[in-house]
Formats: structure tokens, C-alpha cells, sequence
């Protein structure tokens, strides 16, 4: 069987500040922005990695969520407890100094972990977590 990764969500509260996180501070580029009742879904993913998307959703927009649910989310978010992902460089230190120079909400700086990565975290707007660990060569 051949399967890949083709899209991971994260749930956005904020779709401008999420665009600009995305695209200028990540560098991501947009590769659809969809609007529909008032909401956006906009997909971004890496410049050169066509088949790696991350969808930008509202998290509202499921229509099988309660409003106890939504509530539940909405303080999730808030805390950066609802959602993550993890992302990987060549330069670990370089990307902390350009996120930091980007005012994202520094998590942790870099470190050595001691199972085996360098890594460090940042929060979107939305408050989801973003870890970049170190690729080993």
C-alpha cells in the first residue's frame, strides 16, 4: 500500500492572523482560501512539498459539535491545548530566530531533548502548538 500524508487540519479562530502566521511567518504558500457562510478554510503548505497540505479550519463548522463541545474547544484553543503539529528543518535555530523576529508566541527556545531532538515550540494565533525539530543529516 502507498499512502502519504496529504492534509492535516488545525482549527483557526482568526482567519486573517492565520494566513499571516502561516504564510509570513512560516512562508508557507496558500494554496486555496475558501470561504463559505461566513467561515474560511485555507489550506497552506510548504513551498515545494505540493503534497503536504495543513487546512486552516473554523472549528465550528462541524455540525455534529454541541454547543457544550464548542465551548469545550473554544477554551481549548485558549489554553493552546486543542491542537498541534510538528514540523522539521535542516536549521533548527535558524527557524526559532525567524519566528521569534516574526513575534509568534515563543513556547520554548531551542533545545537538546533528552529523547534524542533538538526542537523548539511556538503558538499560532489560534493557540495551537508548533514544534520544529532539528532533521538529522
Amino acid at each position: 500500500m502507498d499512502l502519504n500524508i496529504h492534509a492535516s487540519f488545525l482549527p483557526h479562530d482568526d482567519p486573517d492572523a492565520a494566513l499571516a502566521f502561516y504564510r509570513d511567518t512560516l512562508g508557507f504558500e496558500v494554496r486555496n482560501d475558501v470561504g463559505y457562510e461566513g467561515m474560511r478554510w485555507i489550506t497552506v503548505g510548504p513551498v515545494g512539498q505540493p503534497g503536504t497540505n495543513i487546512v486552516l479550519h473554523p472549528p465550528a463548522a462541524d455540525p455534529g459539535i454541541t454547543e457544550d463541545e464548542g465551548r469545550t474547544i473554544a477554551e481549548m484553543m485558549a489554553k493552546g491545548t486543542y491542537a498541534s503539529i510538528v514540523l522539521a528543518t535542516t536549521d533548527v535555530d535558524g527557524a526559532f530566530e525567524r519566528l521569534q523576529a516574526g513575534d509568534a508566541e515563543v513556547v520554548q527556545e531551542p533545545v537538546d531533548q533528552p529523547y534524542g531532538v533538538r526542537d523548539c515550540a511556538f503558538r499560532d494565533p489560534a493557540g495551537n502548538m508548533i514544534r520544529i525539530q532539528q532533521l538529522k543529516p
